[in-house]
């Protein structure tokens, strides 16, 4: 009975499935008020996405990815700032306002996602950094260009808790403008 609900959800959008694409997107990573308390801070910095879409119906999908954002720590005082990574791991839907089959496809997303914050010196494959969860949203085009080939443009905001618990608490706001090129069947 506890799986009943997961596969009436779920198993029709799999069953009808009209097709499946990835993409891979690049751009940048805007960090507003990056201020995390104690004299640390975090600057802006590049991103790199992978993604996945499955597109059950003409005007809903479901997409999941990963994103490897590349930032600066700061402590006050200092003047050089140490590189840092964001990892994060995501899931949502997306709504086309046109059909599967249109070369133009405006869309809006909203999901949850996790964000793995791995300071200087650590390294997130031995299970260093915080995690914080949290909720992503935006917009975005994809335009068919050629056969299963499509480009698509992302502005997505990412709203999580603040890492390492260092006297700053509240959202950290995170905003995602990234291009990118992907490949549907």
């Amino acid at each position: 009975m506890k799986y009943s609900l997961f596969l009436l959800l779920f198993v029709p959008a799999f069953a009808h499935a009209q097709g499946f694409e990835v993409a891979v997107s690049g751009g940048v990573s805007r960090i507003s008020d990056g201020d995390l308390g104690s004299g640390y801070s975090l600057d802006s910095g590049t991103r790199i996405a992978f993604r996945g879409t499955l597109n059950p119906y003409n005007h809903l999908g479901f997409e999941f990815g990963y994103a490897y954002n590349r930032t600066h720590l700061g402590q006050e005082g200092f003047t050089e700032k140490q590189g840092m990574a964001i990892h994060q791991g995501m899931f949502g839907a997306v709504a086309y306002a046109t059909p599967t089959d249109a070369r133009i496809r405006p869309f809006v997303a909203g999901g949850v996602h996790f964000a793995n914050f791995v300071p200087p010196g650590q390294t997130a494959q031995y299970g260093q950094g915080e995690n914080k969860f949290g909720v992503n949203y935006g917009a975005g085009i994809k335009v068919k260009v050629s056969g299963p080939w499509h480009v698509r443009f992302d502005v997505r905001q990412f709203n999580t808790g603040r890492p390492f618990s260092l006297g700053r608490g509240g959202r950290l706001m995170q905003t995602e403008i990234t291009g990118g090129v992907g490949y549907g069947w």
